[in-house]
């Protein structure tokens, strides 16, 4: 912690650290009368000076005085007020200059007690903070001299002032706390961040109290850059010195708010964001050509976009149109143009797939999220590309192709089907194999397209190329992406790879807490990157490079042979076109899958008739096989039999890995689009595939075990249950689990305990803390292997490897499903191996009514949580507080809510408390209510933990876990509920003490030896 404090005639300063702001509060003063009181209608004039090293870009004063008061700065008059109760507060950076400045106040009496307070905070351009506080330093007099509020000397005969008492202190209280007065908070220092060799970081801003927190940011023609809240705050427009400062900032007023996507472009900010049309597309201009905008269109409105699962980032293509990327709960726009490049999407899943544990995303069907494109005016809009989980931002990088960073699914940590975060090279009629529940597809699936980089966990935010900037050229070419969750901005750097690349990543900035959410580069070709979300403190950073390499811009790259291939066959996708089967066909047999890919979208958007027989008859491995993928996608039920006689010339003998799992791929589209075969079909199936089950390969066994349990195929189970106790991977043995359930035949009773069994050697769990600020639980399995490649992941962020929070109620739903197709007897022979897995919750007693909390009554004692706490005594605040019911801490606990027994490790102490305090004021997605109102008019307001065809089942009460079935024809409207799932006012029941000790408890990840409980 750096503190320095200068004092001298009458000057008092500081430059403070975020750990010391909330500490220094200011001084009641007055003169002082030597043991006499002051007399009725007693004028006292104040002053004190301070220094400013460069310019304050803001300086918020507040200031009140028992009774009325005038407040001078540099010898203007800047504040008044006639009742102490109600303090004068005004930004007075207008009145600030470089070098020394006076602050002055004339106070009066009116009778009884006299005192003044003031608080004046100077944010400078360069990032530092001048705190001025009233105290004994001040200096008064009780008559005036010439220009007393503007002399930069105080005259001699003037005493030092008189504290009465800090703020808070009788009879005046804390009343600075009313006007929203408190100390700000500052954004991570850039000193505390690493950064590459000769890149340089700087802090060059943190958020004001009513600026909200950030999460995207575009820049504008000028290099000022638009940056929005993610709550309902004005977004902001920042305007750059030429050696990269903030030297102004203008709130734009305009309705449209809470943007996850800004661009400017054809002289327009588009904002996707939230405004009078709801969740759209907006547009905002300039008419009068005065510099501010005045007016505001809706381009596109969304079914849904809210929330961090909605509409996000907007970019503009080499083709000057409009490309918007959608998370996962963002319906598929009904007006989309004929020309979409992807169209019949399905879950394409052999085997019925699992819901979420805990029922996120539960009865949600493909595409999942999405990009489109459309012009700049919002019409015609083209379903261009989809089966993402939940993409922040996408971004073109200098050869003019277009990426995004999709999310990952935490919670199926440890499952053969959770997917990294990675980076995906987005081309047209894309699927990325996103589906919700267990239907996640593997990157083998070629109707499919793989992953370009697979990154691991976090939390994906900004995508953004280097070009622009003053890097060396490997840093101009690079992608820059964003990890919310740990604190990391990567550098992602792409080869060429045929039709498309190949890449790795590198940390290029990181930090603990560094919430990064968007950067941009500027005109001057330095970075700027902005944190926060989910109401964490947002910064303003700027990274140049410092180094000797040579910045100049490096040439564009030339567009390879195969990408221009592709781009050709891409010209044919969503259309029809005489020329797309003779000039696509040939290249369905290519050695690239980007390729193979593109060729067939292109085939597939032509009419069946034009080129089925040529799909029948082709014999080239890749040609052929990719051939009846599209056959079997778009043909109909009357081509089953002759698609799957033309496979015979396929023999997988005869085939590469790749290729094998290709006609596997085929085989089960057939039976999922086309239906179940007739049974001559069926015996040939099983007579050709049995051979070969099991293979040498998982991704070989993966789709022979679930073709050949589709089939009911003798001896399945048996092979299947051997690979279980073979797999050396906790991934692999629960894929056989999950595929064996679906067995209704061939099983003995050996066999039956063979499978519950593995249920009872799972090891016990231990707690592995948040798996992100706000964010559930994982657990660190004792004695469970993974593949080599899922420990590296968590190696690279620090963490240790852990299954997610849905993995538990996965393992329940999993034996319960098994166990619905036991007969009497075997659930009779196996009734000991059924019992349940999910941790109990601890039951709280109930308590007496104590007080209705509020954060005024708490917050000025949180210092005290450090020492002297009682750990007995703040575990039975927690559990009497019903954090157990819902919160799993340590190794108790339920998983309704996040789990919280590390998460002092990303949340300060105030954060955690107003999370207590007040549990609405911030909602994660995934722990969200919906309210579902009725056609009768009566509505529920619950956790949806069900979606089926016909019916919602919502959960009202997590503390009770009683469900509600509401029928789907009986439902007017479902909307987000803006309620926490936490019921407010759990402390009521606590005591100060006992939610200070409570407070610790949490802090100390429920340790004994933690420093708060030491004597």
């Amino acid at each position: 912690m750096k503190l320095s404090i200068k004092i001298g005639l009458s000057f008092a300063f500081a430059w403070f650290t975020a750990a010391t702001s909330f500490a220094q509060v200011p001084e009641w003063i007055w003169h002082d009368h030597k043991g006499d009181q002051p007399t009725d209608n007693e004028i006292v004039y104040f002053r004190t000076t301070f220094t400013l090293e460069t310019k304050a870009i803001a300086a918020d004063l507040v200031a009140s005085c028992d009774n009325r008061m005038e407040v001078f700065v540099n010898g203007k008059s800047v504040a008044r007020s006639d009742a102490w109760e109600k303090p004068a507060k005004r930004d007075v950076a207008s009145f600030l200059k470089n070098g020394e400045n006076v602050l002055a106040v004339r106070g009066q009496n009116s009778g009884g007690a006299a005192a003044l307070i003031v608080r004046l905070e100077a944010s400078l351009v360069n990032s530092k903070r001048v705190l001025v506080l009233s105290d004994a330093n001040w200096r008064t007099s009780l008559t005036t001299n010439p220009a007393w509020e503007s002399a930069e000397k105080t005259p001699d005969n003037w005493a030092k002032a008189k504290s009465l008492g800090k703020l808070g202190a009788r009879p005046w209280g804390d009343i600075f706390s009313a006007t929203g007065a408190l100390p700000k908070k500052l954004a991570t220092s850039a000193e505390s961040l690493t950064v590459l060799k000769d890149f340089k970081v700087e802090l060059l801003r943190s958020a004001e109290p009513n600026e909200g927190s950030w999460v995207s940011m575009t820049a504008d023609p000028k290099g000022r850059l638009i940056i929005s809240p993610q709550g309902n705050e004005p977004m902001l427009r920042v305007t750059l010195s030429a050696d990269g400062k903030v030297a102004k900032i203008e709130r734009i007023e305009l309705p449209p708010r809470q943007a996850m996507g800004l661009l400017y472009a054809f002289d327009s900010l588009y904002v996707n964001g939230r405004g009078p049309d709801d969740w759209a597309v907006y547009r905002l201009t300039d008419t009068n050509g005065d510099d501010q905008y005045d007016k505001f269109e809706t381009l596109r409105k969304w079914q849904g976009g809210g929330g961090e699962h909605g509409t996000h980032g907007i970019v503009l293509g080499p083709d000057k149109k409009l490309y918007v990327v959608c998370g996962n709960f963002v319906g598929v726009p009904t007006d989309l143009a004929p020309t979409s490049q992807h169209k019949n999407y399905a879950d394409d899943v052999i085997l019925p797939r699992m819901e979420d544990g805990n029922g996120f995303g539960a009865g949600r069907k493909p595409p999942g999220g999405y990009v489109v494109r459309m012009d700049p005016d919002g019409k015609n809009c083209e379903l261009f590309a989809a089966g993402q989980r939940n993409t922040y931002d996408i971004a073109f990088n200098r050869d003019g192709e277009l990426f995004g960073f999709d999310s990952d699914m935490e919670w199926d940590w440890g499952t053969p089907w959770y997917r990294p975060t990675r980076i995906y090279h987005i081309t047209s009629g894309a699927d990325h194999g996103f589906r919700e529940g267990t239907a996640k597809w593997p990157e083998h699936y070629q109707d499919s397209l793989p992953a370009t980089v697979n990154i691991g966990i976090g939390s994906p935010t900004g995508v953004r190329s280097g070009a622009g900037a003053k890097f060396p050229a490997k840093y101009q070419d690079a992608m820059y992406i964003l990890d919310w969750s740990y604190g990391r901005i990567m550098a992602v750097h792409l080869q060429p790879n045929g039709a498309s690349y190949s890449g790795s990543f590198e940390n290029f900035v990181a930090g603990k807490p560094l919430n990064v959410t968007d950067l941009e580069v500027g005109k001057d070709g330095a970075m700027y990157f902005t944190t926060g979300g989910r109401g964490t403190q947002s910064g303003l950073y700027r990274v140049t490079y410092t180094g000797s390499a040579s910045t100049t811009p490096a040439p564009a790259a030339k567009i390879s042979q195969a990408r221009d291939l592709r781009h050709q066959l891409e010209a044919f996708h969503g259309k029809v076109d005489p020329k797309a089967v003779p000039s696509a066909w040939p290249h369905l047999d290519s050695n690239d899958r980007f390729i193979r890919y593109a060729a067939r979208i292109a085939i597939e958007a032509q009419p069946v008739e034009q080129w089925k027989s040529l799909a029948l008859s082709e014999t080239k491995p890749y040609g052929g096989l990719t051939a009846l993928i599209a056959l079997a996608r778009v043909g109909g039920q009357d081509t089953q039999a002759d698609l799957l006689g033309a496979l015979k010339k396929f023999a997988m003998a005869s085939l590469t890995e790749d290729q094998q799992l290709l006609k596997l791929r085929v085989i089960e589209l057939s039976f999922i689009r086309q239906g179940r075969p007739a049974p001559e079909l069926i015996s040939l199936a099983i007579e050709k595939l049995s051979p070969l089950y099991p293979a040498k390969s998982f991704a070989l066994n993966r789709e022979l075990s679930q073709i050949l349990i589709y089939l009911e195929a003798p001896g399945v189970v048996q092979k299947t249950l051997q690979l279980v106790a073979q797999a050396k991977t906790q991934e692999e043995q629960l894929h056989y689990l999950m595929a064996l359930r679906n067995a209704k035949t061939g099983w003995t009773l050996d066999d039956r305990k063979r499978y519950f069994t593995w249920f009872r050697q799972q090891q016990p769990t231990q707690d592995g803390g948040p798996t992100y600020p706000g964010g559930s639980g994982y657990f660190l399995a004792k004695a469970s292997d993974h593949p080599s490649y899922f420990a590296k992941w968590f190696a690279d962020v620090g963490r240790e490897v852990g299954n997610g929070s849905s993995y538990p109620k996965f393992l329940a739903n999993l034996r319960r499903s098994a166990a619905d197709t036991l007969t009497p007897d075997e659930r009779n022979a196996v009734a000991d191996l059924l019992t349940d897995i999910i941790p109990k919750p601890v039951v709280a007693k109930a308590r007496p009514f104590v007080k209705e909390w509020k954060m005024s009554d708490l917050e000025r004692d949180l210092t005290q949580v450090e020492k002297g706490r009682n750990f007995a005594r703040g575990k039975e605040a927690f559990t009497a507080a019903q954090c157990f019911a819902c919160h799993r801490f340590g190794e108790e606990g339920g998983a309704v809510g996040p789990d919280i027994t590390a998460v002092i490790s990303r949340f300060s102490r105030r954060d955690i408390l107003e999370s207590i305090v007040d549990p609405s004021k911030v909602v994660s997605e995934q722990y969200q209510n919906i309210t579902v109102l009725q056609k009768d008019g009566e509505d529920v307001t619950g956790r949806l933990v069900e979606d089926t065809n016909t019916k919602l089942v919502l959960v009202p009460n997590q503390l009770t876990g009683d469900k509600v079935e509401i029928l789907k024809n009986k439902v007017a409207k479902i909307t987000p509920s803006k309620l926490s799932p936490m019921p407010e006012g759990l402390i009521n029941v606590l005591t100060k003490e006992e939610i200070l000790d409570m407070l610790a408890y949490i802090e100390s990840a429920g340790k004994k030896d933690h420093r708060a409980f030491a004597k």
